[in-house]
C-alpha cells in the first residue's frame, strides 16, 4: 500500500544527490518495498524516473508539492 510507504526526505539536495542517496536507500530495502521520495532539485524529474527505468525499479507515482516533487517507488528485484 502506498501509504505504508516510508518518505525519505531528500529536499535541499541537488543532482547528482538525490539519486545516490535514494540509491543507497533502495540497496538495503527488500523487493517490493515501497519509498517516497521527496525533492525540491527541479532536474528529480529527470532524474528519478530515468535512475528507476535503469536500476529496475518501478516509479509509481509523481506528484508536485510544494517547492518540489515527490516520487514513489517501488523497490525492483535485481539489486540495484
Amino acid at each position: 500500500m502506498a501509504d505504508r510507504a516510508v518518505v525519505y526526505d531528500l529536499k535541499g539536495l541537488n543532482c547528482p544527490l538525490p539519486v545516490l542517496k535514494a540509491k543507497k536507500r533502495l540497496a538495503g530495502m527488500q523487493p517490493g518495498s515501497r519509498l517516497w521520495l521527496e525533492t525540491t532539485d527541479p532536474l528529480a524529474v529527470i532524474d528519478i524516473p530515468v535512475f528507476c527505468s535503469e536500476s529496475g525499479h518501478q516509479l509509481i507515482e509523481t506528484a508536485a508539492m510544494s517547492g518540489g516533487h515527490r516520487f514513489l517507488v517501488e523497490r525492483g528485484k535485481q539489486q540495484s
